[in-house]
């Protein structure tokens, strides 16, 4: 059976050739491990959580909504 459907068609084709993989099973896998630590490494200890730091407790929403103001016209 052969299907038309242009999204099956490139999804099989991506499937089929990951299949295929032998070097460049490893190569997504330094990938993925360098995502994990630019995105998830890196945020805990170098981009701290500037709401959390300055806004009162529970008041979050408006902080952030005044900061915007502030900055718009500014």
């Amino acid at each position: 059976m052969k299907h038309t459907n242009p999204l099956y068609r490139i999804y099989r084709f991506y499937i089929d050739g990951f299949r295929q993989m032998t070097l460049g099973k490893t190569l997504w896998l330094v990938i993925l491990i360098k995502l994990f630590v630019i995105f998830f490494i890196l945020k805990l200890f170098f981009f701290p959580n500037y709401v959390r730091q300055h806004a009162p407790k529970g008041a979050e929403a408006e902080f952030v909504g005044q900061e915007l103001v502030e900055r718009a016209t500014n």
